[in-house]
């Protein structure tokens, strides 16, 4: 499965919230040094999709807010 992802980086809280269908906005407190947000957002949807961190995996815009992530298993 493939969603979008509109990332928010350095957020006051973490969270996963569904915007459109297949379009999510994460909210993570890592900032986006050194990959620590992607790390963080993957964490974040393996958690919200109860899959395995290794099953989420960033197709394309690791250096963009907005994301394409592929989720094996669903």
């Amino acid at each position: 499965m493939r969603i979008r992802v509109h990332a928010r980086p350095r957020a006051r809280e973490e969270s996963v919230k569904m915007v459109e269908e297949n379009t999510y906005r994460v909210s993570v407190k890592e900032p986006p040094v050194g990959g620590r947000a992607n790390e963080a957002i993957c964490r974040a949807l393996a958690e919200h999709f109860d899959v395995p961190k290794t099953s989420v995996q960033i197709i394309s815009g690791a250096t963009s807010r907005n994301k394409i992530i592929e989720i094996a298993g669903l």
